[in-house]
């Protein structure tokens, strides 16, 4: 019989530590005295005591390693349980949202998707503000420990070929997780604080800059307003260029610095290849707008630098209506979205590391072709790659675009137009942000969507997040049969 005991511990735990985080904002409400402060108040304390209910109630099944099964549970009822818990305080009367509303703002913060349902995002609760930038702080330096942890041991969609890479968790996840989520933790705190002065050094406000500073390094792209990064200086920008790269790329390579080994970052394939693709759409665009729009060279190079940053990243800030650019433009942003940063970092989508082995594989066919009798190897990072990582990234090549056609023909049916209802599956399953079009593009928000769109798309957001395989495997018969 399955055992839920491990899974419900892990997961108590994690929620009551979720509400004894809302103290945080119910404090600044109270020091800025706007009377929202009993929100977080009664949230923290029904997340709280809930969450250490659970966790009292499943003790006595703790004790040993987690089995495959029971780390796929986990992985996803994690990313389930808290956008519930994380939805309380939206829920509760700060922004007099129903509770669809409540749990998608969740949702997309704790995936770091960066799709919102609010507007008035000047108006809100200064508390209510720093909540929504909590969330995807959490949820980014969660899914680093997921993806350097958790996929690689499952051998999703690839991530089996990182299991090696740094650390050694075979067979040790729990253990090993807390160690390297310690080793995380310290440099993503770091590269959160710097980030904050920084954007201080850039004219914002304290509490935007802390803000900010939390949803770029998640890549996450919630913002304070309801013009995102729009109404920041030019020199704010360029700040959230910077750090939402050093977001997009792997985390261990940081751990390993740190550690006294600078060369694997150096000479990691999947950075170069990271930022020689974003070099390339930055003057791509750069150009475009140059001979397109009659835009000068600065305000042409920054904006495009800046979005084209935001979306590769997945993190979804916006400084420009880029749908107005031409379809040109909007036919780039669409698919660079689809490209994602690096394996074991903040960002989210397919990933550069997908790519190039897609890219390896179909060179080692060609050349089968052109000599049938040769033995053609696929590599990565110099090594050979075998057909178990091979079969596990095309896999999931095939599963996305499937997802995303489903996702797309859904929201189609609940009544949304063509651009909406694929651009929507798109940024929701590649954890984007923005989609295009009127409604859901960069100048507009999801709050005009219907509730059945809403909760598709939380669904999307969840599987997107967690690469797909990990939520599809505990939906079939034969996981709960082992």
């Amino acid at each position: 019989m399955f055992d839920f005991r491990p899974v419900g511990y892990v997961v108590g735990l994690l929620v009551a530590c979720l509400g004894a985080t809302m103290i945080l904002p119910m404090a600044l409400d109270i020091v800025v005295g706007n009377g929202h402060w009993p929100v977080f108040a009664e949230g923290a304390i029904l997340t709280t005591v809930t969450g250490g209910l659970i966790a009292l109630a499943s003790s006595n099944g703790v004790g040993h390693r987690l089995t495959i099964q029971q780390t796929f549970l986990l992985t996803t009822g994690v990313w389930l349980a808290l956008p519930v818990f994380g939805a309380i305080p939206f829920y509760l009367g700060a922004t007099e949202a129903r509770f669809v509303d409540a749990f998608f703002e969740a949702m997309s913060g704790l995936t770091t998707t960066g799709s919102t349902v609010l507007s008035g995002l000047e108006e809100l609760p200064e508390g209510l503000k720093l909540w929504r930038g909590l969330l995807q702080w959490f949820g980014g330096i969660g899914i680093i420990v997921v993806a350097m942890v958790f996929l690689p041991e499952l051998r999703i969609g690839g991530m089996q070929i990182f299991r090696s890479e740094g650390f050694d968790t075979f067979g040790k996840i729990l253990p090993r997780a807390g160690e390297i989520a310690q080793s995380i933790s310290v440099i993503y705190l770091g590269l959160t604080i710097s980030c904050a002065l920084a954007y201080l050094a850039a004219g914002m406000v304290p509490l935007d800059a802390i803000v900010h500073a939390m949803t770029t390094i998640a890549t996450g792209g919630f913002a304070n307003t309801d013009g995102s990064f729009a109404p920041y200086s030019s020199a704010a920008e360029y700040v959230a260029a910077g750090f939402m790269v050093l977001s997009a790329l792997p985390f261990v390579r940081y751990v390993q610095l740190v550690a006294g080994t600078a060369n694997p970052l150096f000479r990691d394939t999947q950075i170069h290849a990271f930022l020689i693709t974003l070099l390339i759409l930055v003057l791509t665009l750069t150009a475009f707008q140059m001979q397109a729009n009659l835009v000068a060279f600065e305000t042409a190079f920054r904006s495009s630098l800046f979005n084209v940053v935001s979306i590769l990243t997945g993190t979804g800030y916006a400084s420009a209506d880029y749908g107005t650019w031409g379809s040109f433009a909007v036919a780039i942003f669409f698919f660079m979205g689809l490209i994602g940063g690096c394996a074991g970092s903040t960002s989210c989508s397919i990933k550069v590391f997908r790519f190039q082995l897609l890219f390896a594989s179909i060179k080692a066919q060609i050349r089968k072709i052109h000599s049938p009798h040769g033995m053609f190897q696929p590599r990565y990072q110099g090594r050979p790659v075998g057909q178990d990582v091979l079969s596990s990234v095309m896999s999931f090549f095939v599963l996305f675009i499937v997802s995303l056609g489903v996702v797309s023909i859904l929201l189609g049916l609940t009544g949304l137009d063509l651009i909406t209802s694929v651009s929507g599956a798109a940024t929701a399953l590649a954890n984007i942000g923005p989609g295009l079009g009127d409604q859901i593009g960069p100048a507009g928000n999801f709050a005009g969507l219907n509730d059945s769109a809403k909760w598709i798309l939380c669904a999307a957001m969840l599987i997107g997040r967690l690469e797909l395989l990990a939520v599809y495997a505990i939906l079939t018969i034969q996981f709960w049969r082992d």
